[in-house]
């Protein structure tokens, strides 16, 4: 796809790439907290999906813990990485 909306999109991936490395001059331990908080929440909105297609270091060092498609993290066990018990 090469139309205006993919090129809204490059757009849109180079700034908050451009974002992302501002920040990581700062302080990459914020950076890395940062992306952290971002991919859990997007692991909330999707249902517990996203974190079935990162690798697991990432998993992990979001605090997402493994993959375990129809089991999403709520609440304070997303931040910690817990699991919700049965």
């Amino acid at each position: 796809m090469t139309g205006p909306d993919q090129a809204a999109t490059d757009d849109d991936a180079a700034e908050l790439i451009a974002q992302l490395r501002e920040l990581a001059g700062a302080d990459p331990a914020d950076v890395r907290q940062v992306v952290a908080e971002v991919l859990a929440a997007l692991d909330r909105a999707a249902g517990g999906a996203l974190r079935d297609h990162l690798p697991e270091a990432i998993r992990l060092d979001a605090g997402l813990g493994p993959g375990r498609a129809g089991a999403p993290l709520t609440g304070l066990d997303a931040l910690t990485g817990a699991f919700p018990r049965s």
